[in-house]
Order: C-alpha cells, then sequence, then structure tokens
C-alpha cells in the first residue's frame, strides 16, 4: 500500500560524497543577504529542492539550519531547511519576500491540527489518524500519525529531527496523546546524517486502535512506515456494504484491513487475504481474532501476491470482489517501463480470478504514476483478458492526506473502484 519505503532496513553505511551539495563562491550582491542563505539557479515553488537546483550557500549556513533562499535574480524568495548533505538539501518551508522566524514552524504545526481536529473534526469519527501530511501540511519531511494514545512520527529531515524535541509537547498538549515512537529510516538517517541524542522515542511496542467499529493492533516497531495505512480508511468503509455474502479476496493484505473490514463490517461469507510479508500476516490473524472473526469463513496466506493468483488462476478459483493494494512498485522514473508491467501483470491477474460483475477496488501508491497513467494501465489488464472494466468511482486517501498544489506527486494514493465483466 502506502509503503513508500518497504524495504528491509538497511545497516548503515558510509555516506556517499554525491549526495553532499557542492560549495561555490558567493555571487557578487550577496554581502548584502540575509544570513544564512541559499541561492536557487531556477525558479520552482515545488518545496523540495535538489541540488542540481542551487547555486550557492553562504559559508555559515549549516545543517539543519532555517536559511533565507534567494531566487536566480538575487531576490528574496522564502526559507528553508538546509542540509547541503541531503538528497533534498533544501526544504522550501515559506514562500515570500519578508523573512518569518522559526515561530512559523510551529505556525504550520497549529494549521495542520487545525485542519484534523476543527474543520474534520476526525477524533469524533475515529482515534487514529494522520496528522502532518509531510509536503501536504507545508512541513517537508515530517510525517504524524496518530494511533490512540500514541505518536508515530517518521522524519526525513536533519532540520526537523532538530526540531521534534520542541514540537512533540505542542503536538501532544492538543492531541490529548501521551506516548512517542520516532522513527528513522537508517538509510535516510544516514544520507542526512541525524545522529540521535535525545531519548524521543517512548517504550512501546504496539497499541490498540479503533477503526470505523473495527480494532487493529499496530506493530509501531516492525510495520511497515509508521505501522498502519490510515489513507485507506474511508476506503476500507465503502469496500464493506459492497460485499455482503462475497467471496473476497485481498492481495497484499498487509494486516488485514480490507479483508477483516469486509467480514466485520460487510458480512462477507469468506475472506483470503495474501502478502508476502511473514510477520504482517501473522498480525492480521492476530486482528482477526481480536476481532472474533471466525477462521472458517478468514484464510491467511503468508505469499507473493503474483504466486498466488496464478495459482488461484490455475486452479479456477473465482471470487466475488477482489482487492489489490500493492506496495509502491514505480520508486523511479529510471524504472518505470517495468514497474507499469507489474501493475499491469498483477491487475491482470487479479480480474482473471474474478467472476463476471465481481467488484474490483485495485490501488497504486507510487507518487510517479499519475491517475490517467494508472488507469490506462489497468483497462489494458483489463482487454488483454478479453474482459472489460466498468468503473464506478476513483477515489484517494482521505482528507487528513491533504495535497499541496505546489506538489502534486504527495496525490499519490489512487484507488480505482468497478466491476469486471
Amino acid at each position: 500500500m502506502n509503503g513508500m519505503n518497504d524495504r528491509p532496513r538497511q545497516p548503515r553505511r558510509p555516506v556517499a560524497a554525491r549526495h553532499s551539495t557542492p560549495s561555490r563562491p558567493p555571487p557578487p550582491g550577496s554581502e548584502s543577504w540575509r544570513t544564512p542563505w541559499v541561492q536557487m539557479k531556477y525558479y520552482s515553488f515545488h518545496p523540495c529542492i535538489f541540488p542540481a537546483m542551487i547555486r550557492a550557500a553562504s559559508p555559515d549556513a549549516e545543517p539543519g539550519q532555517f536559511v533565507h533562499v534567494y531566487d536566480k535574480d538575487g531576490q528574496p524568495f522564502g526559507q528553508a531547511l538546509y542540509n547541503p548533505h541531503a538528497r533534498v538539501p533544501l526544504r522550501v518551508l515559506h514562500h515570500g519576500t519578508e523573512p518569518v522566524g522559526e515561530e512559523h514552524l510551529a505556525a504550520l504545526l497549529d494549521r495542520a491540527l487545525d485542519l484534523r481536529l476543527g474543520l474534520f473534526t476526525l477524533p469524533a469519527i475515529t482515534d487514529s489518524f494522520r496528522v502532518v501530511h509531510s509536503d501536504g501540511d507545508g512541513l517537508s519531511g515530517l510525517v504524524v500519525d496518530k494511533f490512540a494514545d500514541v505518536l508515530a512520527v517518521e522524519v526525513h529531515s536533519l532540520g526537523i529531527f532538530q526540531r521534534l524535541p520542541g514540537w512533540l509537547p505542542r503536538l501532544h498538549a492538543r492531541l490529548g496523546t501521551k506516548r512517542t515512537v520516532v522513527t528513522v529510516d537508517s538509510e535516510v538517517a544516514n544520507i542526512e546524517r541525524i545522529e540521535p541524542t535525545a531519548r524521543l522515542s517512548d517504550d512501546v511496542t504496539s497499541v490498540r486502535i479503533m477503526e470505523h467499529g473495527v480494532r487493529f493492533e499496530v506493530n509501531l516497531k516492525e510495520g511497515h512506515k509508521t505501522g498502519f495505512f490510515c489513507d485507506q480508511r474511508e476506503n476500507r468503509r465503502r469496500f464493506a456494504p459492497l460485499v455482503k455474502d462475497a467471496r473476497v479476496l485481498d492481495l497484499c493484505c498487509y494486516t488485514g484491513g480490507f479483508a477483516i473490514t469486509a467480514a466485520l463490517r460487510g458480512g462477507a461469507k469468506e475472506t483470503v487475504g495474501v502478502d508476502l510479508d511473514e510477520k504482517a500476516i501473522a498480525q492480521a490473524r492476530r486482528n482477526a481474532n481480536l476481532n472474533q472473526v471466525s477462521p472458517a469463513h478468514s484464510t491467511w496466506a503468508h505469499c507473493d501476491a503474483f504466486s498466488f493468483a496464478r495459482q488461484m488462476q490455475k486452479n479456477g478459483e473465482k471470487f466475488d470482489a477482489v482487492v489489490v493494494d500493492p506496495p509502491k512498485f514505480m520508486a523511479s522514473r529510471d524504472t518505470a517501463h517495468e514497474d507499469r508491467w507489474r501493475y499491469e501483470d498483477l491487475n491482470g491477474l487479479a480480474m482473471s480470478v474474478a467472476r463476471p460483475g465481481a467488484v474490483i477496488v485495485t490501488c497504486s501508491c507510487s507518487g510517479l504514476l499519475t491517475p490517467e497513467d494508472f488507469e490506462q494501465i489497468i483497462h489494458k489488464a483489463a482487454h488483454r483478458l478479453s474482459r472489460r472494466l466498468q468503473i464506478f468511482d476513483r477515489t484517494g486517501a482521505g482528507p487528513d492526506h491533504p495535497v499541496m498544489s505546489n506538489c502534486p506527486e504527495s496525490h499519490y494514493l489512487k484507488v480505482i473502484w468497478g466491476r469486471v465483466w
């Protein structure tokens, strides 16, 4: 699903020099600029500025600092968190000619909280939701999910990490949470040169949450990303009424979200959940038990989704509803062609085991894949089987995963709803 880094964690290795932004001489006229500063080569309102887009930085610009940003003509452009060692050395958190201070970052946190607690009143619906959605909330490099009384924090930026000790009490006070788990991917920590200097995480390994009357246990230590995919919350609820008395196949089921909701809230006759992650499948079984879903009506298979679907195809098995929710296949533009084929292959297999008229819910969490391209892939998968897909809706992540206009790729989750004929 929303598995943007679903690879196993890797041991630290020496930082490659290519991730360091080269030092260049200050441009003429920069003597009067506010320091520390970074100058861009090109105009871009995207929050993530890569090394090739940076012209120079002042000698006093240090990793993690909130720096003044100047455009290619030497005019004030905004402010950003800077780290010359990072893949994304400049994360612009403010666009404007007038400078702002560190209090602006706290204001961005409050704005994110106001959206969830004020406009959407999410605590009245669920005890688990996304609190900060990185670029979607103007806080590039920070992801925060609320799971009951725990904040699961994922960090991709040195500057963000340095400020967490001051931000966490602010978040806990407004959300009523008490415990924290902070995660930094080992590769990110290596590149960003993040060295934990304070104990930010509490001793908590799991927590139980409630979503639309369904209980889930979230593994905060070994789960993917922050441990649970809140982005599919509304889609799980919508799927349930479509599967009464149905036989449901949930491919790449992770910890059983769609399958268990289908059984408990939708009255599905039988559910089959498949995932390659053995620990996720074990968690799915525990979640099924937690909700007293009978083992006689729910099956969990630790298996590659492609292999499982091919075996079902050979066995002549058919399902009344199929969910396809794989991890991010398209991680780079360099492998886009091969990755498109993986989406087409998996969806073709899913449709091949669907009865005529079966409901199919197929997802992509690849930010590099546009909604139009994803839909084209799904059409192609159906037509290769000489079948037709009747699409009746297109959705995405819930409203707690907003998308900023200057970062359209943060519209990563695409969900197509249809029937296979």
